[in-house]
């Protein structure tokens, strides 16, 4: 049987594939349609010369505190974190914001009131970082190494961000609470939406919200560079029209949402299979507006300066009509805004004195709806003056994103719908195997989903490396 394997994609689920299957002895090919590796990750002079914006993935907790991405030597292969003084900022109406601290004592003293119950909520998973992000970075249902920690968490994870909010007393912390848990893409009444908000403040505790010098390509190359250390090619610019193409080799990775796997594979999956990956949905999409600026943005809350990501909406329930709006495919008059301003840390993404930003705000699944007019007077309700700082931007609609990186169907950034269903079966019963035994699927439509960590790619390489037939 032949040793060589191929990578259909070089997001960092297909990056983590082929380091995983070339650090067992395979010779791995990386096939990438778009000129430049990294999928979502990567950065890119999207406005004006010299101005360097993260397509998609600009933060990044889940690499940073990613088991298989924090077993490689990243950093000798010129991968930098910069972490700001404060992971997230979340500005309110009365002039001043709420930050999420890094530092758990720090984070029980801004959090006031509600300090102490933060600190109980997040701490027991915080402190045991190491044991606990390999548990939820993995397929469910399965047997936990860790289950006393693992019930701890499901107690409160399968609890809806409307139950666990009510266990604070200031509308400050509810509205911190909301819009971690918007990043799910969930209505904020649904299940699991509180395992989400959660997990993304959990690490924020554990190994911070940081980004990397010189944008998310950094963490891409230094993926490709590591990865250059084996047998191994990369080869950009060369779509795959059809798996038939392919047939020597022994291992096929697909780092592809299930349409495109469906247009790829064709006949070499089973009809049963077929149906099972057609029924597959995805989720709410992104609208999103890269910026080049002639300043900082003009916060009227300071605290928002401390901060590379600003979350922009208000009050719990604000946040949560939005993110109900979107996932009833819906637009919100007034959206839950994401806002990342990483040239206040990184000055290398700007020319001297200058400063880049993104924001993006959830959509219906495909919509053709301009939010730029919306996204940015959410802006301006916390940063008068905006507008005037803006020297060039570029608008992403949901087709847009899905021009650049086929994997964001519809503009949905997370590799498909996360309710129960699809997040236990994702995306069916198999997880990252098919009906074809040399074949499997890797990308964030597999477990444990959405988000920079690798961790689908390495399971998915991890399963088709313990049933490769041996060599005779």
């Amino acid at each position: 049987m032949s040793r060589k394997a191929c990578v259909i994609g070089s997001g960092p689920n297909g990056l983590a594939a082929a380091i995983v299957l070339a650090q067992a002895g395979l010779q791995v090919d990386v096939f990438e349609a778009e000129p430049i590796p990294g999928g979502a990750a990567r950065t890119m002079e999207l406005t004006l010369p010299g101005f360097l914006h993260d397509f998609g993935s600009a933060v990044h907790p889940m690499a940073a505190g990613s088991p298989f991405f924090s077993s490689l030597p990243l950093e000798s292969h010129g991968l930098e974190w910069i972490h700001s003084p404060a992971p997230l900022a979340h500005p309110l109406d009365d002039g001043t914001a709420i930050t999420l601290e890094r530092d758990l004592k720090d984070a029980e003293s801004a959090l006031g009131v509600d300090g102490a119950i933060w600190c109980r909520l997040m701490r027991p998973f915080v402190e045991h970082w190491s044991e606990f992000a390999p548990e939820v970075l993995r397929p469910l249902p399965s047997i936990p190494k860790h289950p006393w920690l693992m019930a701890r968490f499901g107690m409160s994870a399968l609890l809806s961000s409307s139950k666990i909010v009510q266990r604070f007393r200031s509308v400050r912390t509810r509205a911190l609470f909301a819009g971690l848990a918007a990043h799910s893409l969930l209505s904020l009444d649904e299940p699991l939406s509180g395992a989400f908000g959660m997990l993304m403040a959990i690490p924020a505790h554990a190994v911070g919200w940081p980004i990397p010098r010189g944008g998310s390509q950094s963490l891409t190359n230094a993926l490709c560079r590591y990865l250059s250390t084996f047998a191994s090619t990369l080869k950009t610019s060369s779509r795959i029209e059809s798996l038939t193409t392919l047939s020597h080799y022994a291992v096929i990775c697909c780092d592809v949402t299930p349409r495109q796997l469906l247009r790829l594979a064709g006949p070499r999956l089973s009809d049963s299979y077929k149906r099972q990956l057609e029924r597959f949905r995805y989720g709410p999409g992104v609208f999103k507006v890269d910026y080049a600026l002639s300043q900082p943005i003009p916060w009227k809350a300071s605290d928002c300066l401390r901060a590379a990501t600003v979350h922009l909406g208000g009050s719990f329930e604000e946040i949560a009509a939005s993110e109900k709006s979107a996932r009833n495919g819906q637009h919100a008059d007034r959206p839950f805004v994401l806002l990342v301003q990483p040239s206040l840390f990184d000055p290398s993404r700007a020319p001297a004195g200058k400063h880049t930003a993104w924001a993006y705000c959830h959509v219906p699944n495909g919509s053709t709806l301009d939010m730029r007019s919306k996204l940015e007077d959410q802006i301006e309700r916390f940063a008068p003056g905006f507008r005037e700082c803006i020297l060039g931007s570029r608008v992403f609609s949901p087709a847009n994103l899905e021009t650049m990186d086929a994997n964001l169907v519809g503009g949905d950034i997370g590799g498909g719908a996360l309710d129960l269903r699809q997040f236990l079966f994702r995306p069916t019963w198999r997880h990252y195997a098919t009906s074809a035994r040399d074949l499997y699927i890797c990308s964030s439509s597999t477990p444990p989903g959405g988000g920079v960590h690798g961790m689908c790619g390495y399971h998915a390489a991890r399963m088709a490396l313990a049933r490769l037939s041996p060599v005779r």
